[in-house]
């Protein structure tokens, strides 16, 4: 990906951003995301967002924030690309989980879905092949479930 060598800078802020995610409120609502929260359809995804009195509201906005933050650290140049794609996946994967309701959500809000993740995946390979590994394991793990 980049020409240049992380530094011990780029290495204190991934660790100060393994930190962050280890925070009580944090876990549970990475949680929730990760595992918990298995929407069937656009709409499903869309009333959680939009429903801003439940506690599920909360953890897809604090999750979502974050990752979007953290990426954007990447694209614009604060975090050696490299070494964050070597050391985090769960933006990426929570982006693949939700990538068949991509379409639905920019029609329904006129926003992109996770708009620097996104970018993330087209700009560095690593990043697509592990957006393409997910999306293809959650699809085979579906297929299995219905049958």
């Amino acid at each position: 990906m980049g020409n240049t060598l992380a530094t011990t800078e780029d290495a204190g802020l991934i660790l100060q951003l393994y930190d962050l995610r280890r925070e009580q409120t944090m876990r549970a609502a990475r949680k929730w995301v990760v595992f918990d929260f298995q929407p069937e359809s656009a709409e499903e995804l869309l009333a959680i967002q939009r429903t801003v009195s439940l506690q599920e509201n909360a953890y897809w906005r604090q999750v979502l924030s974050y990752w979007e933050m953290a990426h954007s650290f990447v694209l614009r140049g604060a975090i050696d690309a490299d070494l964050f794609l070597d050391t985090q996946g769960e933006g990426i994967f929570i982006y693949a989980k939700f990538a068949r309701f991509h379409d639905a959500y920019k029609e329904a809000t006129g926003n992109m879905f996770m708009k620097q993740t996104a970018e993330l995946v087209e700009k560095y390979p690593s990043a697509r092949e592990r957006f393409e590994a997910v999306v293809k394991m959650l699809s085979e793990r579906q297929a299995q479930t219905k049958r």
